[in-house]
This record gives structure tokens, sequence and C-alpha cells, in this order.
């Protein structure tokens, strides 16, 4: 009798300790797999968003902003934990945002922005990519071979190194004016790219060039496609996932970057970096305010991308996220939400990868 009641405490207790095993192997499982989410290493950045419509929300904010107020927003992304930042245009709709003869000035509060930022960019150790845009209109499918656009695209690679290339923080160039890969890159568009680049190697040659185009869903990582990554004169290509366009599904996207990752692999030129769109149109519509996606959605997207990519910019910190009571506030206030969501599953990421290690 005592052997049998031992018996059946000890099958017990066995039942228990497996029971525990399995809670233990589940969370080590579910720390693994968000230790393998890569976390956002970078944004786009703008002084005003080149569609007035879709930057409703932060344009007027921005325009406010003062040299403080530019240095806190670094300041607040930087705490964020990103290390890039990508300016997309130095100029649009025909005015500029530096001192330039190509267009007038931008009327803003600030009355050097791209200083006020690169100058707090050096403090917090934040690397900015300089975008090469927009000079024309920046709708055109044709502005990369216009002429006019071209020569002014050139003469302010060498007035932005001239006046800001002795920042730590200009860390590269970014080509702005988009391609659509369908499903591979225009000769016009490689020309754009590799006429940009030969001239910035020249100006700043340890500077990183980095494009971002899209048609993810529909590129053919192919021969062709492999050979035209051999051509483009880019340090780093990254990928729009088209999420927050609606072109493409948290469901679908990572086997078109599998198919990209594969491509670099044997082109051993360019890194493979995602460009995920961490936005919603207002009442899902296009042409419409951009406003901040859930968190849900931004977690499977960062997921989903992570295991094919180098690193992973979203599109965009700047309007989409605010640190609550942020000095340099600029977007809808549900943008606070998709701030706090983010930072905090950040810290509960850390916690578990430290659990497991």
């Amino acid at each position: 009798m005592i052997h049998d009641l031992n018996r059946r405490d000890f099958l017990a207790a066995l039942g228990m300790g497996t029971a525990a095993l399995a809670v233990d192997l589940a969370h080590a499982a579910a720390a693994l797999q968000e230790s393998a989410i890569k976390p956002i290493s970078g944004s786009w950045f703008e002084f005003q968003h080149h569609s007035t419509v879709e930057g409703v929300d932060w344009n007027p904010a921005c325009a406010r902003f003062t040299t403080a107020q530019w240095e806190a927003k670094i300041q607040e992304i930087a705490e964020a934990g990103l290390d890039y930042l990508v300016l997309m245009a130095t100029a649009v709709y025909y005015r500029s945002f530096y001192k330039t003869s190509i267009y007038p000035q931008w009327k803003l509060a600030c009355p050097d922005p791209l200083e006020a930022v690169l100058s707090a960019a050096d403090k917090y150790k934040i690397k900015f990519f300089i975008g090469a845009g927009f000079y024309g209109d920046w709708e055109s499918d044709k502005v990369i071979s216009d002429p006019v656009a071209y020569k002014k695209r050139l003469q302010s690679l060498g007035e932005l190194v001239h006046l800001y290339g002795h920042h730590p923080s200009f860390y590269g160039w970014y080509w702005p004016d988009e391609a659509e890969i369908n499903p591979y890159y225009t000769p016009e568009f490689i020309q754009y790219v590799n006429d940009l680049s030969h001239e910035a190697r020249q100006l700043k040659p340890r500077a990183q060039i980095m494009i971002a185009p899209y048609g993810t869903r529909i590129v053919a990582p192919d021969d062709k496609y492999v050979r035209q990554l051999d051509t483009l004169d880019v340090d780093i290509v990254a990928y729009q996932d088209e999420v927050g366009v609606g072109r493409s599904k948290t469901t679908e996207t990572s086997a078109y970057y599998q198919g990209l990752r594969k491509a670099h692999n044997r082109s051993q030129k360019a890194k493979i970096w995602a460009d995920v769109e961490i936005f919603d149109f207002e009442d899902g519509a296009h042409n419409r305010a951009l406003l901040p996606a859930s968190f849900d959605r931004v977690v499977r997207q960062l997921e989903a991308v992570s295991p094919w990519v180098d690193r992973i910019l979203v599109y965009q910190y700047l309007g989409l996220m605010n640190k609550p009571g942020s000095l340099a506030f600029a977007g809808c206030p549900a943008s606070t939400k998709l701030y706090t969501d983010y930072q905090n599953w950040l810290a509960g990421r850390s916690g578990l990868v430290g659990q497991g290690s």
C-alpha cells in the first residue's frame, strides 16, 4: 500500500514536472521568436511632407518648430532606439530647406533646419542619409530624366557637402525619386541612380548610398535582376513592404523578401534593408491623411521581413510616433499610442531575451 501511494505520488509529481517543463519550453520558444524579430533601426524624416493632404497632421507643427524643437525631436528619436534617419528631401514644391540659388527657401520658424537636425544628430549619434530631392515635380515619372532637374540635383549635392559635409552625422545619400520594379528596374532609373552616385562618390567618397524602390511584390528576383543589382551603384536597397499602401499583406511579404535576399546573396554588392510602412490612410482611401497603424499590425510586419533583411527602417517616425509629452509634437494624438506600444514591446522583448540567456 505504501509502495502504491509512493508510486502514485511519484507519477503525480512527474506529471507536474512535465507540465512545468512544457510551460518553460513555451516561454523559451516565445523568447526565441521575439528575439528573432529585428527592432526598428531607423526612419524616414522630413521638414515638410511632400503630399500636403497626407501630412496634414504634422506639416503645420513642423513649420513652427524652432531650432531647439528640432534638436528635441532628434533626441527623442535617438532615445527611442533608432540609429538612422533618411531625410526625404532638401527641397519640395520649388522651395528649398537650405540656402541655395536653386530655389527660394521655405519660410519656416527655424532658419536652417538642416543645420539644426545634423548638429543634434552629431550630439545624439544619429546617422543621416541626405535625400537629393525634390528638384522638379516630385509626382512626375519623367523627373528622373528631365535635364533641368538633373542639373539642379547635381548642383545640390555639391552645395550640401560644402555647407554640411563637416557633420559626422552626414552618413550617406538617398536618391528619393523612387522606382517601381515591374518586374525589373527601367534603364532610365538605373541611369538616374548611377549618375547621382558617380557625383556623390567624388564629393564624399565614404558616404553610403541608398535607394528605396517599390514594386516589391512583383519583383522577379532572377538572373536578370541579379545583373541589374550588379550594375546599380548603391550600397543599400531598402525595399518598401507596401503594407501601408494596401498592395501587400503581412502574410505575403516574407516570401517577397526571401526571394530578394537570395538575389542579393548572389550579387553580393548591395545590402538589403526593409522600408516598413507603419501608416494607414484615413478612412482607408488613398490621398488621405496618414495615420499610425496598430502596433499589432506593425509587429507582424517586422516579424515577416526580419529573417531576410539586415536592418529595418520605417516610414515614418515623424508624424506617426510621438513620445507622450514631447517638446516637439508633430502628428495626431494616436501617435503616442504607437510610440508607447513599441517601447513597451522593446522593453518586454529585452526581458524575454534576458530570461533566456
